[in-house]
């Protein structure tokens, strides 16, 4: 049982690394495009300062070891200025801008790779990204399509 839960702990953080987008969608973008996936995390009430710490002490770096690696173009976090009725509730925001539809797939020689360069307490990683899991009341990763808007430009209105 334990090795289930360290593999799905394993699992969720390459997950919000930003390696589940299905192959079919990163087949409908064009080549060489950046792609943009946002993942929200809504966070048990009172944990948000919690989440935060975990988040940057062992996902924020393997994001930043991706960038370096040319998989990541930019990684950007918002928080809501206001809060939302709990259906809508989100607490924080982080788009990713990869290099291409493929570089958000997931590649398991990196992943291995990074988290053993990163993380040599293994155990220590696993069980703090456990917590950062158990911690979320949703998560959500949504590939979106950024527009250029060039061509929007149109005359004004005639007053």
């Amino acid at each position: 049982m334990i090795d289930r839960l360290k593999t799905g702990a394993c699992a969720l953080v390459l997950a919000c690394a930003g390696w589940s987008a299905p192959p079919a969608l990163a087949q409908s973008t064009t080549a060489g495009e950046p792609f943009v996936v946002e993942y929200t995390y809504k966070v048990e009430w009172g944990h948000l300062d919690e989440f935060i710490s975990l988040f940057k002490k062992n996902h924020y770096p393997v994001l930043q070891r991706l960038k370096q690696l040319g998989y990541v173009r930019d990684i950007g976090v918002a928080y809501p200025v206001n809060h939302a009725g709990e259906a809508d509730r989100w607490d924080m925001r982080v788009t990713v801008t990869f290099r291409d539809a493929n570089a958000s797939l997931p590649d398991p020689a990196v992943d291995k790779a990074i988290i053993a360069e990163l993380y040599p307490d293994k155990k220590t990683f696993e069980r703090e990204e456990q917590r950062r899991f158990e911690l979320l009341i949703e998560h959500t990763d949504v590939p979106v399509f950024l527009e250029d808007m060039k061509d929007w430009d149109a005359p004004a209105p005639e007053a």
